[in-house]
């Protein structure tokens, strides 16, 4: 943790790397964390499988992104810092304005998360 989850249109893997390599740095900046906690997942989204403004398509506006960032929770210099890097990269990848990119922190308490089936809390 943290992992970013990015519904957006398909994109080159050149691209995506470039992504996934500025969002690591900036993570790891924003949040101090060690590069192998951060994960990227891609979901793409397709024309078909995506409506605006009650109409299926991305139409002349252009399809918007939902980035979804699962982390502990951190103080909002941190969360402002790691939405900025997320927003730019996300924004570079997918040739979009900014203002088509959305962020969503979905903090979480040590309490509400386990990795190899042990509770993070109870971890030293």
């Amino acid at each position: 943790m943290p992992y970013l989850e990015i519904l957006a249109p398909s994109a080159t893997a050149a691209k995506k790397q470039a992504l996934v390599t500025a969002v690591t740095d900036g993570i790891v900046s924003a949040f101090g964390v060690s590069p192998a906690t951060v994960t990227v997942y891609f979901l793409p989204i397709h024309d078909a499988d995506y409506g605006h403004e009650g109409r299926l398509g991305a139409g002349d506006a252009g399809a918007r992104v939902f980035a979804k960032l699962h982390a502990y929770r951190r103080e909002l210099p941190a969360r402002r810092a790691a939405a900025a890097v997320v927003t730019e990269a996300i924004a570079t990848c997918f040739d979009m304005p900014s203002r088509n990119v959305a962020v969503y922190f979905m903090d979480r308490a040590l309490d509400e998360v386990a990795h190899d089936g042990h509770m993070a809390c109870d971890e030293t």
